[in-house]
């Protein structure tokens, strides 16, 4: 995975720091009472910082108070390294501001989940367990008013859930990550339509070469540029048809080109309708065929 997508990840937590208390939360962690969460510088070391940054490091906050702090670090891959570092950014962290700390280790593949889940032995009678979020304990999201409430941790949920083995959950899942990432600011939607794309390019080797252009980054950029940037009434629907494509493909395979056709021919209410319909039709027939307006799918479907 590139450095990209890395810096992707965390900016999911930049965007929405409460995601990470959220998530906290799914790991049964008792979480103190808080007003708001303020984002801290993430040097922790004391004397050569450039070896002791964190990803990200967030309070919360109980009026001036700090109540706990919150060391998050995306880790794609193991580093042997990381079980030195983290314990000395937890202690600094905790020497400076004088209150609770924990870590939460965000990564999407199970076997790094496991590597950075070892509680680690500081010396006899001492220990430090980082909390860890990755594949298998990540929340499913697949319904679209869940995703629209937290965009970035559904977003996330595409993300994980899109490096496992059940295609048709994570086809939902991302589903209604993309309608939802639609629906917000430019600049956020941009770059979680990247990262949604990105993740599903990464765990799609068997795909034929059609359905990887469609998925790759450079679509999405040029996707971003019409839909996004511009924000042109044209540029939405062309957008918003892609996505549409994108999606049946994923969730009922390869489409024929009288499929394609047919939703290209969709008015706007007929896009917005298929964009929900999308998330749980269990058939191709189903996700196209309930509206007057739109004719129906070719038989056989794909």
């Amino acid at each position: 995975m590139s450095s990209y997508f890395h810096e992707l990840l965390i900016l999911l937590f930049r965007n929405r720091s409460a995601s990470a208390a959220d998530l906290l939360r799914q790991l049964d962690v008792e979480i103190p009472e808080y007003d708001e969460i303020g984002l801290e510088s993430s040097d922790l070391g004391s004397v050569r910082p450039a070896e002791y940054r964190a990803d990200l490091v967030l309070f919360l906050m109980r009026g001036s108070h700090k109540v706990l702090g919150i060391i998050v670090e995306v880790q794609l891959a193991c580093d042997q390294d990381k079980p030195y570092a983290w314990p000395a950014y937890i202690a600094n962290l905790r020497a400076r501001h004088r209150c609770p700390v924990c870590l939460l280790v965000v990564t999407i593949d199970e076997t790094v989940a496991r590597w950075a889940g070892r509680s680690i032995d500081l010396g006899p009678g001492t220990r430090c367990n980082p909390w860890v979020v990755g594949p298998s304990n990540t929340p499913a999201i697949s319904e679209l008013a869940d995703a629209r409430e937290n965009v970035e941790l559904a977003v996330l949920s595409a993300v994980e859930y899109g490096q496992g083995r059940d295609s048709q959950l994570a086809a939902r899942i991302a589903s209604a990550a993309i309608v939802a990432s639609a629906g917000i600011d430019t600049e956020r939607s941009r770059l979680y339509l990247d990262l949604i794309l990105m993740s599903l390019l990464e765990n799609a080797p068997e795909a034929d070469e059609n359905t990887m252009n469609s998925l790759g980054y450079e679509y999405q950029s040029n996707f971003a540029r019409r839909y996004v940037a511009e924000g042109r009434a044209e540029g939405r629907a062309e957008g918003q048809i892609e996505i549409l494509l994108q999606q049946l493909t994923l969730r009922f395979g390869p489409l024929t080109e009288a499929v394609q056709a047919q939703i290209r021919a969709a008015q706007d209410a007929q896009l917005r309708t298929l964009a929900e319909r999308v998330l749980t039709a269990q058939t191709l027939e189903e996700a196209l065929a309930p509206t007057r307006t739109l004719p129906p799918a070719p038989a056989g479907g794909t």
